[in-house]
């Protein structure tokens, strides 16, 4: 199921960064915590009432050498376009500015549901100054405070309210869906199209010229896939011809509905840091990752060229050491039959359970090898584990003080419990819980 999108839109100084950084709480600083993962400070997911969703501040967008106003409404423009609700910030203390008026006249003609916030109300006395912001003719104006939290829950109510509301979908567990992410111009759409043996997607040497994400449905040896193709992280227009971070947002929304999602690299151009931002979110997301390095007929090699590659990718990619990677060519459509039995074994694996019996034998191996770790005179004892979930495959760990247990042993079980079961290219999560 996709996640809506809620964008935080106003011109510099009110705010936007400090709300975003409130609605997405602690959840940036643990993906930083896992080696390798980097990403925007910009893209984060919220929740608030059981809703899930994706939030984006485009104050940190760059628009280049945009004049002020321009810039301000290239912004509001990228929120108008992939928002489902948008948050619009003023500031309390400077009152209503020309800038506030366009940005408001922009979003008026967006017919997209609009939650006016007042910031820097920092305490009741200062409420009576947010009533001028009703001249900007949205509905009742949300006072808040960013710095220190204030009146935050009761714009969240605001803005869920505006949520699209989606029926059960449809899940046929016999469908293998998977999706292609990654930067404009590494042959996502050539790829789509050398899949499916016609030409359904629009193919350009020019980045981002694909228009919409694309599903196609397709049947090879037995099994059914659906294709989300993302190849259109990017639509006509200055705003997105201004702005690679926008790549992102359209691949947070395919990897909502993926299985397993295709990292595409650029075999000509290397990996640059917005690869591995983009990787971050599908490894952020649980789901199968295989990566794809594309265009490997146009690099010129000898026979350790692979290898060196491939070493390269493990160093930038710590976090997707699961991952397998493939080198092939859309062009010529070398190496392309072996993606599709790759995503089936991944999208296995994703879903794979494992008998506790079988695996609490592994795991006695596994600590007769490397006996558990001690902290301040106790040690750690682990009574059971147990698989409580797949997508991606899920264990908890019982023992007698999760405390006790580092990240390294931690790590240490997880290698364990791969060399026992396999589980190429899916995560694995591993939860520490007390014996009640």
């Amino acid at each position: 199921m996709t996640k809506p999108t809620v964008a935080i839109v106003g011109r510099p100084n009110v705010g936007k960064s400090t709300i975003f950084n409130r609605i997405v709480g602690e959840r940036i600083s643990i993906v930083e915590d896992t080696p390798g993962v980097t990403r925007d400070r910009i893209y984060g997911t919220g929740e608030w009432l059981s809703n899930e969703f994706h939030i984006i501040d485009t104050g940190g967008i760059e628009i280049g050498d945009a004049p002020f106003l321009e810039e301000i409404r290239l912004q509001a423009e990228i929120a108008i376009a992939e928002a489902d609700v948008i948050i619009f910030i003023v500031n309390s203390r400077e009152g209503v500015t020309s800038a506030d008026e366009e940005v408001a006249k922009i979003l008026f003609r967006s017919k997209k549901p609009v939650v006016l916030a007042v910031n820097k109300v920092d305490n009741p006395e200062m409420r009576a100054e947010i009533y001028d912001f009703y001249s900007l003719g949205f509905n009742e104006p949300f006072p808040i405070s960013g710095s220190h939290g204030l009146g935050l829950g009761d714009l969240l109510d605001e803005v869920v309210k505006h949520f699209p509301q989606t029926g059960e979908e449809h899940i046929d567990e016999d469908v293998i869906k998977f999706s292609l992410i990654g930067r404009p111009n590494v042959g996502k759409s050539s790829i789509v199209n050398a899949l499916l043996g016609e030409d359904r997607v629009i193919v350009s040497d020019i980045a981002g010229t694909t228009r919409d994400a694309i599903d196609s449905s397709y049947e090879y040896e037995g099994q059914k896939y659906t294709i989300i193709d993302t190849a259109g992280m990017r639509k006509k227009g200055k705003v997105y011809e201004t702005t690679e971070k926008y790549s992102v947002l359209r691949a947070l929304k395919a990897i909502d509905r993926s299985d397993v999602v295709l990292v595409v690299l650029n075999g000509e151009e290397g990996i640059l840091e917005q690869d591995k931002k983009i990787a971050g979110y599908a490894h952020e997301a649980g789901r199968a990752v295989i990566i794809v390095v594309n265009k490997w007929d146009a690099v010129e090699k000898d026979e350790k060229t692979m290898k060196e590659f491939e070493e390269k990718i493990r160093a930038h990619f710590l976090f997707l050491d699961y991952a397998p990677i493939l080198f092939v060519s859309a062009k010529t459509r070398k190496r392309l039959t072996n993606l599709l039995p790759a995503i089936k074994i991944a999208s296995e694996n994703h879903s794979m359970r494992v008998q506790s019996s079988v695996l609490n034998d592994v795991i006695a191996d596994a600590i007769a090898m490397n006996p558990t770790p001690s902290d301040k005179g106790r040690k750690l004892k682990i009574f059971y584990v147990t698989q409580v979930g797949i997508k991606p495959p899920t264990f908890i760990v019982f023992v007698n003080d999760p405390e006790i247990m580092h990240f390294s042993y931690e790590r240490f079980l997880q290698n364990r419990i791969r060399e026992a079961f396999g589980f190429e290219g899916t995560p694995i999560k591993i939860i520490t819980r007390q014996r009640k």
